[in-house]
C-alpha cells in the first residue's frame, strides 16, 4: 500500500506517518509539507529515520500535487488548525489564507484522489459544531469543572451524558475555521460518491501528546504543561475566570490506530463521518489540568483569573465516541490524566525542546 500524508511534518501528520511505518512496515509512506509552520523542521529526522520520504510542496498549488507519484490512499492532515484562524492575532493569518489552506487545498487533494482513484482519510474537527448550540449546553457547576446536567440533556438533539454525537447541530456560526472544515467534509463525501473512491471523515477532538508544538489556540494541554515547566504565567480566560471549562483529549497514536483500520477496510458498510475524541473518561477542565501540573512540577501560583473572553470559546466539549466504538471497536487507550502526566514526564525529559517552543 502506498500512502500520501499531507501536512506530514506537522505534529499529527508526523505521528500518523511514524505509526503506519512501524505498525505496517510493508507500507510506503510519502509525506508532503510546505514547512511553513514553526517547529515542523523538528519532525524531519524521525521521518527520515523511519523511511518516510518527505517532499516539499503545498496543497494550495495544484501543480505540486500533480507532480506527486500515485498513491492508494491520502491522509489529509494539512490545515491551519486554529479556531482563531482568519481573525488576526496568534499568527493566524487572513481569512483568505484560511480558505486557501483549509478548503481550496482540500479541493486540490480531492482532484488528486479523483485522478488516481486514491482513497481519502480527511482529518476534520469537532469545531464544525454550532457555537451557539455549544454555548447553550445544559451545564452545571461542580467543584472542579462544568458538567452536563443529566436531567436536561435529553431535550437537546445530538447530546447525551456521554457528550456530543455526530448529529449535534452544525448551524452557523461555527467559526471561519469550522466552516472550512465542514465544507471540506461535504465536498470530500460528494467527490467520493461521484467518482467512486472511499472517503473517511474523522472529526477529532483536542489532540495532545509528547512533542506537540503547544500553543494557547491549538494544543492547549501541551501549552499548559510547557508553561508550568518553564514557569510562564497563565490565565483562565472567560467563564468567570474559574478554569472550569472542559475539553476531552486524545493522542495522535490512538487516532492513528483508527486510521490504520480505515485504510485496510475501505468498503466496510459503516458511517463515513465519525466523532473521534477522548470521551468523558479522557476529559479535563483547565482547573483540573492546573492541579495535576502543580503536583507534578511542584510549582504553584502561575495561574490567575481573567474576565477576558475569547472568540468562539465554549464551556464544554466532550466527544460521544459510541458510533466509532460500535462500528470499529475503537476506544482511546488512555484517560485524560494518564495522557497529561505522560506529557509532563516527556516535557521534563526534553526541557531544551520545550524552552525553544515557548520562546517563539
Amino acid at each position: 500500500m502506498k500512502i500520501l500524508i499531507t501536512g506530514c511534518a506537522g505534529y499529527l501528520g508526523s505521528r500518523l506517518a511514524l505509526y503506519l511505518r512501524q505498525a505496517h512496515p510493508d507500507c510506503t509512506v510519502v509525506g508532503l509539507d510546505n514547512l511553513s509552520r514553526r517547529g515542523a523542521e523538528t519532525s524531519l529526522p524521525a521521518l527520515a529515520a523511519h523511511g518516510v520520504s518527505l517532499l516539499h510542496g503545498d496543497i494550495r498549488h495544484p501543480s505540486d500535487l500533480r507532480a506527486l507519484p500515485p498513491a492508494d490512499w491520502v491522509v489529509d492532515c494539512a490545515a491551519n488548525p486554529s479556531v482563531l484562524a482568519g481573525l488576526g492575532g496568534f499568527g493566524a493569518g487572513s481569512a483568505e489564507q484560511l480558505v486557501e489552506h483549509n478548503l481550496v487545498g482540500t479541493a486540490n487533494v480531492l482532484e488528486y484522489c479523483r485522478q488516481h482513484r486514491a482513497g481519502l482519510v480527511l482529518v476534520s474537527s469537532s469545531r464544525v459544531y454550532s457555537v451557539a448550540a455549544l454555548n447553550a449546553l445544559p451545564v452545571r457547576e461542580e467543584a472542579t469543572r462544568l458538567a452536563l446536567d443529566p436531567q436536561r440533556v435529553e431535550g437537546v438533539p445530538g447530546l447525551s451524558v456521554e457528550g456530543l454525537d455526530e448529529t449535534f447541530s452544525t448551524e452557523p456560526p461555527v467559526s471561519l475555521y469550522g466552516a472550512t472544515k465542514l465544507a471540506g467534509e461535504i465536498l470530500a463525501l460528494e467527490y467520493g460518491q461521484a467518482f467512486d473512491f472511499p472517503v473517511w471523515v474523522n472529526r477529532c477532538g483536542v489532540i495532545a501528546g509528547p512533542g506537540q508544538f503547544g500553543k494557547i489556540d491549538q494544543g492547549v494541554f501541551s501549552f499548559w504543561v510547557y508553561a508550568f515547566l518553564v514557569g510562564r504565567p497563565l490565565r483562565y480566560l472567560g467563564f468567570g475566570g474559574t478554569g472550569k471549562q472542559v475539553r476531552d483529549l486524545v493522542s495522535a497514536e490512538d487516532l492513528a490506530r483508527l486510521v490504520a483500520l480505515q485504510l485496510h477496510e475501505p468498503g466496510r458498510p459503516v458511517p463515513r463521518r465519525l466523532n473521534v475524541g477522548g470521551g468523558l473518561k479522557s476529559s479535563l477542565s483547565l482547573l483540573e489540568t492546573t492541579a495535576l501540573c502543580e503536583e507534578f512540577f511542584r510549582r504553584e501560583g502561575l495561574v490567575t483569573a481573567s474576565r477576558e473572553e475569547r472568540p468562539f470559546d465554549m464551556p464544554y466539549y466532550v466527544t460521544d465516541n459510541r458510533r466509532v466504538t460500535t462500528h470499529w471497536g475503537w476506544e482511546p487507550s488512555q484517560t485524560g490524566e494518564e495522557l497529561l502526566l505522560g506529557l509532563c514526564r516527556w516535557a521534563s525529559e526534553h526541557r531544551a525542546f520545550v524552552e525553544a517552543i515557548m520562546k517563539g
